[in-house]
């Protein structure tokens, strides 16, 4: 098939994103070497459903430069960057995937790249894994198996795992130590403000922020949102979660209460209508929502269009919402992942370490093929190790060592 994108004319501004991604991406460069010479994806084909930008477009070409014939589409139809995508053509991959593409375009593109019957499947969130197991079923027994990058995308492979529907192995790219210590926390920190301070141009200082959810992606939106100077109000249903927030220092509350002191409200979840028309009522005038959970359900945006008696754009990428009583409440990025819809997604160093564990767990599933009999596999501990020690080397960090005499204590049972 050819590739389907915006404009190949592109190509050169995307290349220049690609290059400046690979300057401070220590890991993947070193990856990119190495697999040159090895070729561990020789005669694969690799399926990648990722937020398709720079830092995604260097893991494509390291996987590439491995051998993989690649196959790539975007994950969410905001976070496409069309001169990324034109770049990768340009580089000789197939690509399927343009900025703000309709929802039947979306799935079409996940088809196209499904169609050719991959091997591995590298996803985003679960879409590639669920039309492989609806629409391409005949295509199964080709897949050794795939990598799921966040959260969201594991709890649909654990329902599905539940269920006993899954039907080959997937790796949990998100649990792994060198992913969501890092990418989740100080990637969706920096990165969600970044979006929400590029797209508002407003003063964060002295304002309330609410932060609706505390796993690693709340606890880093919540730690930069009061370093910016905000008063932060999370909002939980884990008791446990609850309490670090409280530690840590914010108010907690459920977001009915939460809804009526709010300046800024982000949600941060995986869950639906976290944010529901009896939120929007008791809501300011002026409030600014957003979502950086992966799908465009945790603010009900259904509702809030339905209940609007009128809208309007107030600036790129904000939708200003007005109700009967005459506020306005204001939606970031159409309520979807507001990091990459309306900013450039996380950092490359951070997403340096969660793509070099993905490349190394796709090549780990390679050379494990047939050998794997759990569906949902951890990262394997070797790997994480490994791509930390590399990251400290870069950094110019070293640590200790155990010595023989530590190690025969650590393992004794006389301790």
């Amino acid at each position: 098939m050819e590739s389907e994108i915006r404009d190949i004319h592109l190509a050169e501004s995307g290349e220049r994103k690609i290059q400046w991604v690979k300057r401070n991406c220590d890991l993947l460069r070193t990856l990119e070497e190495e697999f040159s010479k090895t070729k561990p994806f020789a005669g694969k084909k690799i399926a990648l459903s990722v937020h398709l930008e720079a830092k995604t477009a260097y893991l494509c070409k390291t996987l590439a430069a491995g051998g993989a014939q690649m196959f790539i589409t975007g994950s969410n139809p905001l976070s496409t960057q069309d001169d990324v995508a034109a770049a990768l053509v340009k580089a000789g991959l197939e690509v399927h995937a343009w900025y703000n593409s309709t929802p039947e375009e979306y799935n079409a593109h996940i088809r196209s790249v499904l169609r050719p019957g991959p091997n591995i499947i590298i996803d985003d969130g679960g879409d590639l894994v669920h039309m492989m197991h609806t629409e391409f079923t005949d295509l199964i027994p080709e897949v050794i198996g795939g990598c799921e990058e966040t959260t969201t995308g594991i709890i649909r492979l654990n329902a599905m795992d539940q269920a006993g529907q899954l039907k080959f192995p997937m790796v949990m790219v998100n649990n792994a130590d060198c992913k969501h210590l890092f990418d989740n926390r100080y990637g969706t920190g920096q990165s969600v403000w970044d979006g929400i301070n590029r797209t508002t141009n407003l003063i964060v200082a002295g304002k309330i922020v609410v932060v609706a959810g505390y796993g690693w992606c709340g606890k880093g939106t919540a730690m930069r949102a009061k370093g910016l100077g905000a008063r932060v109000i999370v909002t939980e249903i884990d008791p446990v979660k609850a309490i670090e927030a409280v530690m840590d220092g914010f108010d907690v509350m459920p977001m009915k209460e939460a809804a009526k002191l709010g300046d800024f409200f982000i949600t941060v979840t995986g869950c639906e209508k976290v944010i529901d028309e009896e939120d929007f009522a008791q809501m300011k005038d002026g409030a600014i929502l957003c979502n950086a959970g992966h799908f465009d359900c945790e603010i009900d945006m259904a509702r809030l269009r339905e209940i609007a008696v009128s809208k309007q754009e107030m600036r790129q990428n904000i939708m200003g919402y007005q109700m009967a009583d005459g506020r306005v409440i204001c939606v970031l990025a159409e309520g979807r992942l507001v990091n990459l819809a309306a900013g450039d997604g996380h950092p490359a160093e951070i997403m340096d370490m969660s793509f070099a564990i993905q490349a190394l767990s796709a090549k780990y599933l390679v050379e494990h093929q047939g050998q794997l009999t759990q569906k949902l596999i951890d990262v394997p501990v070797e790997v994480d190790q490994d791509v930390a020690r590399r990251k400290l080397d870069f950094l110019g960090k070293s640590i200790d060592v155990l010595t023989p005499e530590q190690v025969k204590y650590l393992n004794s049972s006389s301790i």
